[in-house]
């Protein structure tokens, strides 16, 4: 793989979005106040994954491992246990996987850019019967540590297997899985915020998240068509 310099590759749009989340969520951060630097970085590293993630560059995944670690210290700190073993037992050790996937699968040799893949029927089956298990095991998990807001957290177990299991899969839907458990995490970090604003960042964290995940669909859909000419 090239070892340029990956931010080259990023277009105006993708700069544009990329800086406006930097912005938004230090902007966020600085006015919170209260929130602890971990917070911020834990944001800002999850930013720059996902542009990346987004342009089908491995090194948004080397990222997503980082982010998950830090994020699961920061949930635990919340007692959000549901967060916290979903990022560290689920989400890094795929996010590992799919590094190793991505990089046995380029478009071109020696490129940036992995190959987009097509589910086979059988291989969505095997993913929802995945996550049905791993839903029903999370939920008795969860709620024998009393997580917060068990609902809500088993929900964020889900949404979060399948966006995994899509992105190592190398398929366009990660970004909609994604998109769909950053709402759920927007949720968990509001209830979060009324009893503590200064966890107000990680709402905003989230909500950018959303749109970087709602680019990253759309990009994925433009990189299969352009990849199958």
């Amino acid at each position: 793989m090239k070892s340029k310099n990956p931010f080259s590759y990023l277009s105006k749009f993708e700069w544009g979005l990329y800086i406006t989340s930097l912005v938004v969520v230090t902007a966020s951060f600085i006015i919170g106040g209260g929130c602890d630097a971990l917070t911020l970085i834990a944001s800002l590293i999850g930013v720059t994954a996902l542009i990346f993630v987004a342009k089908g560059d491995v090194l948004g995944q080397l990222l997503t491992v980082v982010f998950a670690l830090i994020y699961a210290v920061i949930s635990y700190d919340l007692r959000y246990y549901g967060e916290m073993i979903t990022y560290l037992g689920m989400t890094a050790p795929i996010a590992a996987a799919s590094v190793i996937t991505w990089l046995r699968n380029p478009y071109k040799k020696g490129g940036r850019e992995v190959k987009a893949a097509v589910m086979s029927r059988g291989g969505i089956a095997l993913m929802l019967l995945l996550t049905a298990a791993v839903t029903f095991v999370f939920y008795f998990i969860l709620n024998y540590f009393g997580n917060a807001s068990l609902g809500i957290s088993t929900l964020s177990i889900t949404t979060s297997f399948l966006a995994s299991y899509l992105t190592m899969m190398r398929s366009p839907y990660y970004g909609l899985a994604y998109g769909a458990n950053d709402i759920v995490l927007i949720i968990l970090w509001v209830i979060a915020s009324i009893d503590d604003i200064s966890y107000l960042p990680m709402v905003v964290c989230f909500f950018m998240f959303l749109l970087n995940d709602v680019y990253g669909f759309y990009n994925w859909r433009r990189i299969m068509k352009r990849q199958r000419g």
